[in-house]
């Protein structure tokens, strides 16, 4: 298991937005950008990712998290 230190180092020095950006087309939505959920057959945007509190989120089937657990969730990685 990697240790929570450094996660917290990966989690500094990424940006959110980029990272998803390599699997979701963003469109930005006021502060926050938007997009289909790649976690399930999305037809309206229902995924949303926040650059400010580092965090992206699906408001239709709840998968989300930080960059680290994106990654995770969408190439069915664990630690």
């Amino acid at each position: 298991m990697i240790d929570k230190a450094t996660v917290d180092q990966i989690l500094d020095s990424v940006d959110i937005v980029d990272v998803v950006s390599d699997f979701v087309t963003l469109k930005r939505r006021g502060t926050n950008y938007v997009g289909l959920c790649p976690f399930h057959n999305d037809r309206t945007p229902s995924f949303y990712v926040s650059r400010s509190k580092g965090i992206c989120k699906c408001f239709s089937c709840g998968q989300g998290g930080s960059a680290v657990n994106f990654i995770m969730q969408h190439e069915q990685l664990s630690y």
